[in-house]
């Protein structure tokens, strides 16, 4: 119990400190808009170029099975360190977008190689309690996604605009910190069976089988809205306090409690799902979220109001994010389960590619009041698909009976 528990904790920091690699170009967006000149396209690929390196990574890795034959916290120690390298490459040698991009793409890689991995540690670890616990990790992912927010909140000079190098160089220092954790202090645990040879059956199955293709689909549904409500949502509330003459370092933090929630939120959900059921905590999630959707466009102009939406926005958003993953990791054959999630997540972040570009071309046509209606589907989708899945006899396999 002593080993479970020290593990899980240094599993749930180092996510932290790596993850917030994600978003450390994404937080410094005005301020790399206002040097590099970038329009609403370069913007939503300062993104997507993670989001596309993390696919790179992850089906590579799922090729190449290294998430089932490379020891899941020496793969999350390298790709922590490679990650903090070309994340500060970006302020040491990047004198325009096009350098930042290959960094940024780079960057995705390297998380491919840590938030996977993580899962199945946390995998390896847990049976009945895994919905918690990988609820507790994706929580950590959250919060280091939001660290970027907090340190451009905390970096800024007396005219109130951060230094966006300091907020990318002290992303790079946790996140290599956060690398030697894994390296020193992280070990597999006794619940996962021995890695085989890869098989383009087992890593298509997460699609053949009826079971953990309606858990995907759930997956996909929640994707199409969590990355550009998490990349949109900081610049709709700094917009908003800009516009009501408010401190925008107010916006900031408010950014940040976005992440917190979040955190949060994966948390409970992970902790109620294991005792009522995968299927309906994501559901519930899901239509919390997918009304939120809607209700921050007529806000748009209130800001605490729509910092309120936001903070249960973003509560929900991610509470059932871990949940899929629980669902698949219990679903897969339990010796490709690193393949099984690394082939759910790059298929769900390659989703978030659409959103991300189409996203921010709304706000241009139609403005942030409108803009988010986009994301409505993504719920809906989601919440379908897993009340399907409560329906299979296979779903008996999650959460110790609770679908």
């Amino acid at each position: 119990m002593r080993a479970k528990s020290a593990n899980i904790f240094f599993v749930s920091v180092a996510t932290l400190l790596a993850l917030s690699l994600w978003f450390s170009a994404s937080a410094v967006i005005p301020q790399l808009s206002t040097e590099w000149g970038l329009n609403g396209t370069m913007q939503a690929w300062m993104t997507m170029s993670v989001q596309i390196g993390f696919v790179v990574g992850a089906l590579g890795s799922a090729i190449l099975n290294i998430a089932d034959k490379v020891e899941a916290p020496r793969l999350m120690a390298v790709s922590a360190v490679f990650g903090a390298i070309v994340n500060a490459c970006i302020p040491w040698l990047a004198s325009g977008p096009e350098a930042a991009l290959v960094f940024r793409f780079l960057t995705g890689i390297a998380m491919a190689g840590v938030y996977p991995p993580a899962m199945k540690v946390i995998a390896s670890w847990t049976l009945e309690d895994r919905g918690t616990f990988i609820g507790i990790v994706v929580g950590a992912l959250t919060i280091g996604s939001g660290m970027p927010h907090l340190l451009n909140a905390l970096a800024g000079d007396a005219s109130g605009i951060p230094d966006w190098r300091v907020v990318l160089y002290g992303t790079s220092i946790q996140a290599a910190i956060g690398g030697m954790i894994c390296l020193l202090f992280i070990r597999s645990g006794p619940h996962l069976g021995k890695a085989a040879g890869f098989s383009w059956k087992h890593a298509a199955a997460g699609l053949s089988n009826r079971a953990t293709r309606l858990a995907n689909f759930g997956y996909f549904g929640h994707m199409w809205e969590l990355y550009a409500m998490w990349a949109w949502a900081p610049i709709a509330l700094l917009v908003s306090f800009e516009a009501a003459g408010l401190p925008v370092r107010s916006a900031r933090l408010a950014a940040f409690g976005i992440f917190v929630a979040g955190g949060l939120g994966s948390w409970l959900a992970g902790v109620y799902a294991d005792r009522f059921g995968r299927t309906r905590v994501t559901s519930i999630a899901l239509a919390i979220s997918g009304l939120c959707c809607v209700l921050v466009g007529f806000v748009f102009h209130q800001p605490w109001l729509l910092v309120a939406v936001c903070l249960l926005w973003g509560f929900a958003v991610v509470a059932d994010s871990a949940q899929f993953s629980a669902a698949v990791s219990e679903l897969a054959d339990s010796h490709y389960v690193g393949t099984a999630l690394q082939v759910q997540t790059s298929l769900g972040f390659l989703l978030t590619l659409v959103t991300l570009q189409l996203t921010p071309m709304l706000i241009e046509r139609v403005g942030h009041e409108w803009a988010y209606l986009l994301l409505v589907p993504g719920p809906i989708f989601g919440i379908i698909s897993m009340l399907r899945l409560k329906g299979l006899p296979d779903a008996e396999q999650m959460a110790g009976g609770n679908r």
